[in-house]
Order: C-alpha cells, then structure tokens, then sequence
C-alpha cells in the first residue's frame, strides 16, 4: 500500500475513534465497547503496514508475531453486530420498524466499524501473505491459497477466545500461565463448530474482495 493510502486509513480510523469517543464513550453508552474493539481491530492493519520482505530478520518476525496475536480482533469486530439486537427497532403495536435517527445512528457507528475493521484486516492478510512467500522465494499459485486458510483458521479459533472465553490479546503479556490454561481446555466440537462458521465468513469475504480485485484488474487490461 502506497504511502499516502496508509495515512489515509491511519487518519480515518483516528477520526472514527475520536468520534466515537465524543459521542458515545464519554457519555457511557450502551456501545462503548465500540472504541476500544476498534481500536484493537487496528492494530494488526497498522502492523501490517511496516512489514515488507525485505525488513530484517528480527524486525520481521517480530511484527509478525504481534500481527498474528493481533489479527483475530479485526474480524472480532463482525461479531459487535449481535449488539444490534439492542436497538429494538419495531413498534410493539404496528410490527413496522420506525423511523429513528437514533437507532439508525447507532446502527451506523457498528456497521462502519465492523466494515472498516474485516475489510482492512482482510487487506492486512493479503499483504502478510505476499510478504510471507515474497520472502521465503514461494510460489503464489501453490502455498498463497495454504497460507490464507492456515491464517484464517488460527484467526477464527483467535474470535472465539475473545468472544467466549473473554481474553483480550494483552492477556498473553500479563498473565501467560492462565490463558495458556484457558487455551489447553477450550476445545470442544461445539467450540469446532464455532470456528468453522468464523472460518466461513471470513472467507466469503477474502473470496468476495478478490474476486472483485481480479474483476477490476481485467477491466483495466481490456480498457489498454
């Protein structure tokens, strides 16, 4: 990603969060989670953006590693929507939504989190990827296709952890004992299931934005 689009993404988020802080975390809403899981739904597209295959050895792996802590909370954000159960949006007596701007306002803050969220984390898997077999001399055709159902298996099961068993990322550098445990204990088929509808949603949409990259890409050839 060219420099410019970085801090174009940089500078929206931002604005978002500070949005989201004037309005809705400073007056302790309902859907204040909202800044601090957006927040953390960053966090791995800002990682992404300073890793490049020719980074060093340390510095690459090391971000690496943080991407990969990281990266499950940008797909997190798509389970924020189950709070739109909250906003109740029928009339009890005439069964007709109604027409609040407040409701819809609130509906707006969560779908815009959780679209910038999954969709720069799907760009941040993409580039992690590239730069994985860019850097280890991998052909894209064979080992791309692995390597994203790899990441997003280990980025589904990371959903769950922060959903159900409530852990947040940092866990791992405070207390590394007890989520180790909380790790070694969770697995279960109903847990298996869970991952694999994770795994389902995030492929639709890496599949989706491909797809449509792929589309975009043969236009402009055809237009040449």
């Amino acid at each position: 990603m060219l420099k410019k689009y970085q801090w174009i993404v940089r500078i929206s988020f931002i604005l978002f969060m500070c949005y989201i802080y004037a309005t809705v975390y400073s007056e302790n809403g309902v859907y204040s989670f909202l800044l601090l899981n957006t927040f953390l739904g960053y966090i791995p597209i800002e990682l992404a953006m300073h890793i490049t295959p020719r980074r060093s050895k340390a510095f690459f792996y090391s971000f690496f590693i943080l991407w990969i802590l990281f990266y499950p909370n940008a797909p997190y954000v798509l389970t924020d929507l189950f709070h739109l159960a909250m906003l109740d949006p029928y009339n009890h007596t005439t069964g007709l939504m109604e027409f609040n701007l407040h409701l819809w306002l609130n509906f707006t803050n969560l779908i815009s989190s959780a679209i910038a969220c999954s969709v720069m984390g799907i760009w941040s898997l993409e580039h992690i990827s590239n730069s994985l077999l860019a850097r280890f001399h991998l052909t894209k055709k064979i080992y791309k296709p692995l390597l994203i159902l790899i990441l997003t298996i280990v980025s589904s099961v990371g959903v769950y952890v922060g959903r159900f068993l409530r852990l947040h990322t940092a866990y791992l550098f405070f207390n590394p004992e007890w989520v180790v445990h909380q790790l070694v204990i969770m697995w279960s088929p109903r847990m298996l299931v869970f991952v694999g509808f994770m795994f389902i949603i995030q492929m639709i949409l890496w599949g989706t934005i491909y797809i449509a990259r792929l589309s975009l890409n043969s236009q402009k050839e055809d237009l040449l």
